[in-house]
């Protein structure tokens, strides 16, 4: 049995269809990430999903049993926000403890989830703090707990690291990795960053205006992108496209070429002008004028020295290359 099953979902706010039939099954201990560019539907469908808006059309299924009319209370869910949500006058245990006091739990059995779920956190030296006293990741980390002393049979993630500093959701993202394989419990996570949905996801849901576009492991679509947006959007930095004629290929309308897949070297198919290059250490970034409308894009492993206004030839192995039909479908 799914722990959860979309069919056909539908979202309309008056004329404006935001959620175009969405089908999905995610499994028991699932980790599933929502990505795609800001508008594209994510949230809304995290928000049909925990009964916080109602589908237009559709099913929504928790467990096998249809929740459409069931309020959010009661569909054994638990959410994590993007703001964190927290009571500033309670400390992190009593913001911990507080669905639970709601339902009428015993006072042993909150304290009992309460300090399992802060030593899963590490934040048992901070039960007794107010959230004025911690920083921003363990604000997050103690909304997060307030999701597990529930244990809900799905969690929700909204957009859970966006105001978070760099490092900090590094941190945190592996933090909720972790914590996913000591829970083994289904997860849905909406996010923009595609580096997050690859490095957490068991399977990635790739939305554009309002529908899926693909569904499959992060290596799946990395590797076999069913078409031009999904090959764009996924992969960091992102995938260089060209007009095919310009490399001689008669089969497709565009190719594309990973920037990893880019040598630089004293012959090549393409030649063109250094615009920029971004020296980061392990990487070298370096952006060439082909005379296209956008720069391409070649990452080098490691130190290397080339300078702005050089004029450089691109090589790449054809197995590598990317085919796309007019209508932007992989071949």
């Amino acid at each position: 049995m799914s722990s959860l099953s979309l069919t056909n979902i539908c979202k309309s706010f008056g004329s404006v269809e935001v959620l175009k039939n969405i089908s999905l099954e995610v499994e028991p201990g699932e980790f599933v990430v929502f990505v795609g560019p800001s508008g594209c539907g994510k949230s809304t469908l995290l928000r049909v999903i925990a009964g916080l808006e109602d589908a237009t059309a559709g099913e929504v299924a928790i467990e096998g049993a249809v929740v459409n009319d069931t309020p959010p209370s009661k569909r054994g869910i638990s959410m994590v926000f993007q703001t964190y949500a927290l009571y500033p006058h309670l400390t992190v245990r009593n913001n911990m403890a507080l669905g639970l006091k709601q339902a009428k739990h015993p006072k042993s059995y909150i304290d009992e989830r309460v300090d399992v779920a802060a030593k899963m956190l590490q934040l048992d030296s901070y039960l007794d703090r107010r959230p004025a006293e911690l920083s921003g990741g363990q604000r997050q980390r103690v909304a997060i707990g307030r999701a597990i002393v529930r244990k809900p049979k799905l969690f929700l993630f909204d957009e859970p690291l966006s105001n978070l500093d760099a490092a900090l959701r590094v941190n945190t993202r592996l933090e909720i990795a972790r914590l996913h394989r000591a829970l083994d419990a289904s997860m849905i996570y909406v996010t923009h960053d595609q580096t997050e949905a690859m490095t957490l996801a068991d399977k990635i849901v790739v939305l554009r205006d309002g529908r899926v576009e693909q569904i499959g492991s992060p290596m799946a679509l990395y590797n076999q992108p069913a078409n031009l947006f999904v090959a764009g959007f996924i992969g960091s930095p992102a995938m260089n496209f060209l007009p095919a004629e310009m490399i001689g290929e008669s089969r497709a309308k565009t190719v594309g070429l990973r920037p990893e897949n880019v040598q630089i070297g004293d012959s090549g198919p393409l030649s063109g002008q250094i615009s920029h290059v971004e020296q980061l250490g392990s990487d070298t970034m370096v952006y060439v004028d082909l005379n296209t409308d956008k720069l391409f894009t070649v990452r080098l492993f490691g130190q290397h020295s080339h300078a702005v206004g050089d004029t450089v030839h691109l090589g790449f192995d054809h197995q590598h290359l990317f085919l796309f039909d007019e209508q932007g479908l992989r071949i």
